[in-house]
C-alpha cells in the first residue's frame, strides 16, 4: 500500500502532466469526494476529455488504472478513525446501534435514489424485451453474478426461457450463441467490468437487446446497451460487493419480474402454481 499521498503525488508530477492531464488533475483536487464515486466515462465528460486521458493520467501516477487510481484516492480522504472499505460515515469506535442505523439508513437511502432514477419508459420497454424474446440470459461478474442468479431463480417460477451461466468462458459463449430474438440481461455496479463488457459487445454483434443494470449512465457496458436501467447506491473503491448495491439491483429486477407476470399473469400463475407445487415437495 502506498504511504505517500496522491495529492502529495499530483502536486509533486504536476508541472510534467501535459496539459490535458493537468485538466484532470484539476478537477480531482477541488472535487476529490465526487470523483471517488465517478466512473472513468463521468470523469472523462466532467473534464471534457477522452477516457484515454484519463488513463494516461493514471499512468502518470505511476497507477496501474483508473481502479487502482480511485482506491489510492478512497485511502487519502479517509479521516481519522473512519473505515473506507464499510459503508460510508462509520467509525471504529461506533455502538452496534450506530452501525445498525448507518448501515439501514445506507440501504433505504440506496432504494429511495433508485426509485427515485426509475424512468418508465425504459422499464415498459424492457419488460417488452423480455415478453417478447426467446431466451432471457442474465449475466454479471463477482457479487453481481450473484444478483444474476437471484434474477434467474426468481423468473425461472413463471418462464422455462431464463439463463444464467457461473464461468465466465460459458458466459462469453453463449453469448457468442445469442440471437434478434434473445435478451440480455447484464449487471454491473461499475459498468466498468471486462467480463461484462465483452459479453454485451458480443451479444449486441448478436443481433440481441441488451439491457444494462449499473450505476452510471455513460460506462463502457452502457456504450453496447439497448436500454440502461440505473441503480442508486453509491460503492466506493474499496467497498465492492457492498450490499446496498446489491438491494437496489434486486428492487429493479423485482419491479421487472412483477410487471412481467402481471402483463402473462395467464401462464404465470400456472408455471407459478406447478413450480411451487415442485419445490413444496422437498419440504416436510
Amino acid at each position: 500500500m502506498r504511504t505517500i499521498s496522491i495529492f502529495s503525488s499530483i502536486h509533486s508530477k504536476y508541472n510534467n502532466l501535459t496539459n490535458t492531464e493537468k485538466k484532470v488533475a484539476d478537477y480531482v483536487l477541488e472535487n476529490t469526494r465526487s470523483v471517488v464515486y465517478m466512473s472513468i466515462t463521468d470523469l472523462a465528460d466532467a473534464c471534457d476529455v477522452g477516457e484515454s486521458s484519463i488513463f494516461r493520467f493514471c499512468k502518470s501516477l505511476s497507477y496501474k488504472g483508473y481502479q487502482e487510481f480511485k482506491i489510492a484516492l478512497a485511502h487519502s480522504i479517509t479521516v481519522e478513525n473512519e473505515i473506507p472499505q464499510l459503508t460510508d460515515q462509520i467509525l471504529m469506535d461506533d455502538t452496534i446501534e450506530a452501525v445498525a442505523s448507518k448501515v439501514l439508513t445506507t440501504n433505504v437511502s440506496a432504494l429511495n435514489e433508485t426509485y427515485n432514477l426509475i424512468d418508465i419508459q425504459k422499464i415498459s420497454e424492457a419488460i417488452e424485451y423480455l415478453i417478447n424474446a426467446e431466451r432471457v440470459l442474465f449475466f454479471g461478474v463477482g457479487s453481481s453474478l450473484v444478483t444474476a442468479m437471484e434474477a434467474k431463480i426468481k423468473f425461472m417460477r413463471i418462464t422455462n426461457k431464463t439463463e444464467c451461466l457461473m464461468d465466465s468462458h460459458l458466459q462469453m459463449m453463449s453469448a457468442a450463441l445469442m440471437s434478434n430474438r434473445d435478451v440480455a440481461v447484464v449487471i454491473s455496479y461499475s459498468g466498468s467490468t471486462k467480463d461484462s463488457i465483452e459479453v454485451a459487445r458480443k451479444a449486441k454483434e448478436r443481433g440481441a437487446k441488451v439491457i444494462s443494470i449499473t450505476r452510471f449512465e455513460k460506462s463502457p457496458l452502457t456504450s453496447y446497451s439497448d436500454l440502461t436501467l440505473l441503480c442508486g447506491a453509491n460503492e466506493g473503491p474499496l467497498q465492492g460487493g457492498s450490499l446496498s448495491a446489491k438491494i437496489s439491483q434486486l428492487y429493479l429486477l423485482d419491479i421487472l419480474y412483477v410487471e412481467y407476470f402481471k402483463k402473462t399473469s395467464e401462464q404465470s400463475i400456472i408455471n407459478k402454481e406447478t413450480t411451487a407445487s415442485a419445490v413444496s415437495e422437498k419440504l416436510v
